[in-house]
């Protein structure tokens, strides 16, 4: 891959017989937006023109489209990039965004993962296996609440505990409480435990919102925070993250609602953009990843093609106490398993224990990482 160019595949659904014409349209959409013979700028001709790597037949109709963009195109800037990755193109509704790689030169102005895989696992002490999480909801719980629950599910040896992405500022339980009331209750935890448990508040809002959050989450001492890129946009929880100085939990809330793949937007772009662990629904849950798309997005994580750091697969959804060994057979140790429902539905407090219980018990007899 050349490091002054963009290499971006597209699903392109288009009849054979004027594939090349709709590709060449594509490649131009995304840069110049207009037809060569058009093109009176020889800086424009040469410099922002892209070039067609190939397509492959996927099915009837149907093709991968690869296709090489000048990386000068992107201005050095994460908005800009979105752009010329998928700016125009994603009102057509023939093309979905199925990969993408970025060039060196980019890598570096996104920086990718601050903390990654190894930041988490030195900030929670867990090392050698996976980690289990869980969550504090449902929406409509009062400060006070939360904190009882979080309390019971430290109790239970939980890694990390994490606000439900649906826990905003609510008048009944603003944000700046939960927290403190939340610390509280994993630092109360630990001293009957030994350990205490890694509280990640949610933060969501306004961009000032969000900026205010993670002061007030960074002034109360939360280690970690989570945010949905794709609320705050990219381009803001890129600058979000740059100065934040903790671990980001990122958030699918609102991929869906583009047609980008999950591969695509999850495992390469958000932590790209900075994500140190990324949610996604597991396969088997109310979600319609299938095993392999799972397995990709984990496999992206892990190992990305650009010189970032790993970020830690946190798959969730559809995940009990019950299972919990089986998902880690398909996805090894180096994970984060998400449950929430399937501890949550517990009839009481101390039903619920026992089976957070049940569930850290399972995630720790999972064999070790070499």
């Amino acid at each position: 891959m050349a490091d002054d160019e963009i290499e971006v595949v597209y699903r392109l659904r288009a009849d054979p017989s004027g594939l090349d014409a709709r590709v060449e349209a594509l490649l131009l959409e995304q840069t110049v937006e207009m037809g060569r013979e058009a093109l009176r700028s020889a800086h424009a001709r040469e410099h922002f023109v892209g070039r067609v790597i190939g397509t492959e037949a996927v099915g009837d109709a149907e093709f991968l489209v690869a296709l090489a963009q000048p990386a000068e195109a992107a201005a050095g800037d994460p908005a800009q990039l979105l752009n010329v990755l998928f700016g125009n193109c994603s009102l057509q509704d023939d093309v979905e965004l199925e990969d993408v790689r970025i060039p060196a030169t980019l890598v570096r102005m996104l920086c990718g993962p601050r903390f990654g895989t190894a930041g988490l696992r030195q900030l929670t002490g867990v090392r050698g296996r996976a980690l289990a999480a869980s969550v504090l909801k449902p929406m409509g719980l009062s400060a006070r609440e939360a904190a009882s629950l979080c309390r019971t599910l430290a109790m239970a040896g939980l890694d990390v505990i994490k606000d439900d992405h649906g826990l905003a500022d609510h008048p009944g339980c603003p944000f700046a409480e939960r927290v403190r009331l939340c610390l509280a209750a994993t630092a109360e935890a630990a001293e009957t435990t030994g350990r205490r448990a890694l509280y990640v508040p949610n933060l969501i809002g306004s961009p000032a919102t969000v900026l205010r959050q993670a002061r007030e989450a960074s002034e109360l001492g939360a280690g970690a925070v989570m945010v949905s890129p794709m609320l705050l946009g990219l381009p803001g929880f890129n600058e979000l993250v740059r100065d934040l100085g903790r671990p980001v939990l990122a958030h699918p809330a609102f991929g869906g609602a583009q047609r980008i793949s999950p591969v695509a937007l999850l495992g390469k772009l958000f932590p790209l953009f900075g994500a140190d662990a990324v949610i996604y629904p597991n396969t088997g849950g109310r979600f319609s990843y299938g095993p392999e798309v799972c397995a990709g997005i984990a496999r992206a994580l892990r190992e990305p093609d650009a010189a970032i750091a790993p970020a830690l697969p946190v798959p969730a959804g559809g995940i009990r106490a019950e299972n919990a060994a089986a998902v880690l057979e398909s996805y090894g140790a180096d994970t984060m398993l998400l449950v929430g429902g399937g501890l949550l539905e517990a009839p009481d407090p101390g039903a619920l224990l026992a089976r957070s219980r049940q569930f850290v018990g399972a995630v720790h007899a999972f064999p070790y990482l070499p």
